[in-house]
């Protein structure tokens, strides 16, 4: 659950090929001056290069402001046609007209947002302060226009006599609704406050953002001593090596907080002095005192949220936020995280004390610390599972994993994929697939971008270069990317992967293949609800451990000789060790989040006491931290805060994943080709076209059930 999805920051902001009122805007297109400078920025020109990936040979960093401003000029005037149209408001030129204005705007922002994240640089880091504001008065430029609205609302309050098919339907009310939610109704002061905190916000998101990349670049533990490798395997040596040659400490080993880098370490360093060291560091990031301190940040923001939330008429932040989402109520969410939190924290207690008695062993004389953990976690699963990660790494080998889970998409959805050589991409890392449905036809080009470096923030996420869309009837298939912190190869070994990682890369093709086999006829129809996004990708994960999924892909390095019966068994058996702390640390996250934004007003405590009591509150244990502090909680406070009073999301689309995971087990066949099929057409395929419980009612025939996910994690006993 540590995957994330990445939200490009302005998907609120309309984008497309604009259509309109004829009279007013001529033939619709909107004209620009070719002058010089345009002529030599690649974002004006049509790109002819395969599959139209963007020509990242050409884009230069002072390319984007320019580009980004004609886009966000052009956008004005498309809309303010549709605004000013003499005609009467009708679905085609309002509602339609909408959808389908910004495309130049779009072409630009989805490269710059998705190299801000995996390969940015100071500049692109100027770039995006400058341009947050910008974006944030476009999109209140667009909601707030009362002329506007009022052609909205017109279509809106007609719409029952219209005689349109449900997806139009759905287009009206949606487009409706996020007017509404954006302050239309709103008075003239109210929308004039609104506008000054949305700036606000958007500016410190992406300042919040900043501050975590640099701190976390900033921590390296150098190690000098040949006895301060105690304990590590020669992966994780190497890896150590490696870095630390990168960082111009020849002969030296250097721990990051990277997660290739710290986590290894943490599991198997025999020095607690020096774990300590490793999570100390992670957990203090930005909340050290210094010029990347996001405290005050934090308060900032929240207050703001408060703020903004009570102008549109709710009480909290999560009563504004849930009102959208499948969720509802913050109630249900606390309800579904107080349901798993009572035999987690059991389970955690359990665990603890276990790990306890081995370190009392080991002459630990205090409690059990959080640098702890993962060493005496990794203990237990080796000497009581029989499990040592450094050996199970040699059968996840990136390439074959790649593989098996290419063959897993061919097995449900018969889409495979290609390799594409002599694409020129954004980074030597970089790999490309085109991704052909079961009938040959193209689907999208698929990108892979897997290993760390100091450009590129920590985690995993999807996202699109360009997106599926309709245009002129004529389908636009997208260009889909994974981006990963996953092990680099060294000098004696190929990429081999954790568990975890090899979990995240299929976590996130199940977000990719939610963007490639889309079919969405509107733009603005192509997402779905937070907490119904990560179901796509978290059912994939349900596959990793399957027998017969491992004898497909976990092959060893070395011999190519599958994954032993034993070990597949003993890898079986261990699947729900430490799960009490897995579940634990996510779900203080969670309720973190959900207590920060319960607030209705501004809290009088600093943002550490806040969190100090909010975690006591749940009832915590002092051995296990939350799996992101308020200061580097880059989900809910970084870039457009998206994942805010929604990183329950995970957990609540887990409850999901685990019930179709089930269907599939129901037919006794886990590549069942019938549930697959209806999962593609009933919930993948299907973007935002349809309310979000009515698809999984479809394609389960039943609402959800939680026990399936209780006893995945080993927190209930089956019957």
């Amino acid at each position: 659950m540590k995957r994330i999805v990445l939200s490009v920051a302005l998907m609120p902001v309309l984008f497309g090929a604009f259509v309109g009122c004829k009279h007013t805007m001529g033939d619709g297109v909107v004209e620009t001056n070719v002058n010089q400078e345009r002529a030599d920025n690649p974002f004006f020109a049509k790109w002819t290069t395969p599959f139209e990936l963007p020509p990242f040979d050409l884009i230069k960093e002072e390319h984007f402001l320019p580009a980004i401003q004609a886009g966000i000029d052009a956008q004005k005037k498309e809309v303010l046609a549709i605004a000013d149209c003499k005609d009467a408001a009708t679905f085609d030129n309002t509602i339609v007209a909408l959808d389908l204005t910004g495309s130049l705007l779009e072409k630009v922002l989805l490269v710059f947002y998705n190299l801000q994240s995996a390969e940015t640089t100071p500049g692109i880091q100027a770039i995006a302060r400058e341009v947050a504001p910008l974006t944030a008065a476009l999109r209140d430029d667009i909601y707030l226009n009362p002329k506007l609205f009022e052609r909205v609302s017109a279509v809106y309050e007609a719409r029952a006599s219209l005689g349109l098919q449900p997806v139009d339907l759905r287009l009206i009310e949606e487009t409706y609704k996020s007017f509404v939610r954006a302050g239309a109704k709103l008075n003239e002061d109210s929308q004039k406050r609104l506008r000054e905190i949305n700036l606000k916000l958007a500016s410190l998101g992406v300042h919040f953002g900043d501050n975590l990349l640099a701190e976390t670049n900033a921590f390296g533990l150098l190690l000098e001593s040949k006895d301060d490798l105690a304990g590590l395997d020669a992966s994780t040596v190497a890896t150590a090596a490696q870095d630390a040659a990168k960082a111009g400490h020849q002969g030296k080993w250097l721990v990051t907080l990277s997660y290739p880098s710290m986590w290894p370490f943490v599991q198997q360093s025999t020095k607690p002095e020096l774990r300590k060291k490793v999570i100390e560091a992670y957990a203090k990031r930005c909340d050290n005192g210094n010029q990347h301190d996001n405290n005050e940040i934090v308060a900032q923001i929240v207050k703001l949220r408060i703020e903004k939330a009570q102008l549109l008429g709710f009480k909290s932040w999560v009563d504004f936020v849930l009102d959208d989402r499948m969720a509802k109520t913050g109630t249900n969410v606390m309800d579904l995280l107080n349901q798993v939190w009572e035999p987690a924290i059991a389970v955690a207690q359990k665990e603890a004390a276990e790990y306890l008695a081995l370190a009392r062993k080991d002459g630990l004389k205090g409690d059990l610390n959080p640098w702890d953990w993962h060493y005496y976690a990794e203990k237990v699963r080796k000497e009581e599972f029989g499990i040592d990660t450094s050996e199970l790494r040699q059968y996840f080998q990136l390439d074959n994993v790649l593989k098996g889970a290419f063959e897993l998409a061919n097995r449900l959805y018969g889409l495979t994929f290609t390799p594409v050589y002599d694409l020129k991409l954004y980074h030597p890392d970089v790999l490309a697939w085109e991704v052909k449905d079961q009938d040959g036809s193209h689907l999208g080009l698929f990108l892979g971008d897997y290993h760390p470096r100091p450009g590129k923030r920590v985690g995993a996420w999807s996202s699109r270069y360009k997106a599926q869309r309709v245009v002129d009837g004529k389908d636009v298939r997208p260009i889909v990317v994974n981006v990963g912190n996953f092990t680099r190869p060294t000098d004696d070994t190929p990429a081999l992967l954790s568990l975890d990682e090899t979990e995240t890369l299929f976590h996130e093709l199940g977000h990719g293949i939610h963007s490639l086999v889309a079919r969405v006829p509107y733009s603005s129809l192509s997402g779905v609800p937070r907490d119904f996004v990560e179901l796509p990708s978290q059912v994939n994960e349900n596959w990793v451990l399957e027998p017969e999924m491992l004898a497909i892909y976990a092959k060893h390095y070395k011999t190519g000789e599958p994954m032993p019966i034993e070990l597949v068994e003993k890898v079986q058996a261990a699947s729900k060790h430490n799960q009490g702390f897995a579940t634990v640390e996510y779900l203080a996250a969670a309720f973190l989040d959900m207590i920060w934004h319960e607030l209705t007003e501004a809290t009088t405590l600093s943002t550490a006491e806040f969190e100090k009591a909010a975690l006591e509150k749940i009832g915590l244990i002092s051995e296990i931290l939350p799996r992101y502090r308020s200061t580097y909680f880059n989900h809910i406070f970084g870039g457009s805060g998206s994942y805010s009073a929604g990183y329950y999301s995970y957990m609540w689309s887990e409850v999901l994943d685990a019930d179709a995971f089930a269907a599939f087990q129901e037919t006794g066949d886990i590549f069942n080709k019938d549930v697959a099929t209806r999962f593609r057409k009933e919930i993948l395929e299907l973007g935002g076209t349809k309310d979000s419980a009515e698809m999984y009612q479809n394609f389960r025939g039943r609402a959800p059930e939680v026990r399936p996910l209780l006893e995945r994690r080993g927190l209930i006993i089956s019957d």
